[in-house]
């Protein structure tokens, strides 16, 4: 089930709080614009997107930002072949299909890797909060 922006923006209000970060208007603004793109943005899109609303916002800010928000698990960071972070907001679990051609990423669930045990040798590594997959391929637009 996904979040409605107004849920989200609620339990990030709600993690900042708890965990000692203050509710700058700037963090504010990122969480909300990544919280309504459909597109996995880079920073530097997002940065763009922003600059409309707030033009003193520099671009590290932002890269700052992104990274507080991935480590406080608010946020999922997607490492690209590219080198290229794309970003979004965590809602459901879900998967990642990168196409090769446009470099559109698209979202997609797998039940089955979702409530897939992991083997005995890899839980004995550690203690793991979460699975995801990110499959490379071609797109159904890039095929047709």
């Amino acid at each position: 089930m996904e979040l409605t922006l107004k849920n989200q923006l609620k339990r990030f209000e709600d993690a900042c709080r708890s965990q000692g970060l203050r509710l700058t208007p700037q963090r504010l603004e990122i969480f909300k614009k990544l919280a309504q793109a459909t597109d996995h943005p880079t920073a530097e899109k997002l940065y763009h997107r922003l600059m409309e609303r707030m033009p003193t916002l520099s671009l590290d800010t932002v890269y700052r930002t992104l990274g507080t928000f991935a480590e406080m698990g608010l946020i999922s960071k997607i490492e690209t072949i590219e080198s290229q972070a794309h970003f979004e907001v965590l809602d459901v679990q879900h998967h990642h299909l990168i196409c090769e051609q446009c470099k559109k990423i698209i979202d997609f669930e797998w039940k089955q890797v979702d409530d897939a045990t992991l083997p005995d040798e890899i839980q004995s590594l550690g203690r793991f909060e979460r699975k995801t997959v990110v499959v490379y391929g071609t797109c159904q637009e890039c095929l047709e």
